[in-house]
């Protein structure tokens, strides 16, 4: 009771009041979705952005086509890009990949 009386007066005499909530909240870094991912997701996902297919990231990186099919959907998932009837998540992921 005796905050809210001191904020009361405080707003009245001209000042202001934030809740401290509200504080934390404005100073929390917003993380960056491509932090989520694991070095060899990140690996895959420049080569995407590179526009190289499944097939050629598998024989660039030396692993089978089903490892990069895994990588790339961990990294649909990370980057918060749930499957669509449009099919643009590659695009999409390579435009987070960018920075755009």
């Amino acid at each position: 009771m005796d905050e809210f009386l001191e904020a009361v007066h405080r707003v009245a005499a001209g000042g202001t009041v934030l809740d401290p909530e509200v504080v934390s909240q404005l100073m929390v870094k917003k993380s960056n979705p491509l932090e989520r991912l694991t070095p060899r997701e990140r690996e895959v996902l420049a080569l995407m952005a590179e526009g190289l297919g499944n097939t050629a990231i598998a024989e660039k990186l030396v692993i089978s086509e089903g490892a990069v099919h895994k990588h790339v959907g961990n990294v649909f998932l990370k980057l918060d890009l749930p499957p669509t009837d449009s099919g643009h998540r590659r695009v999409l992921a390579v435009l987070a990949h960018l920075g755009l």
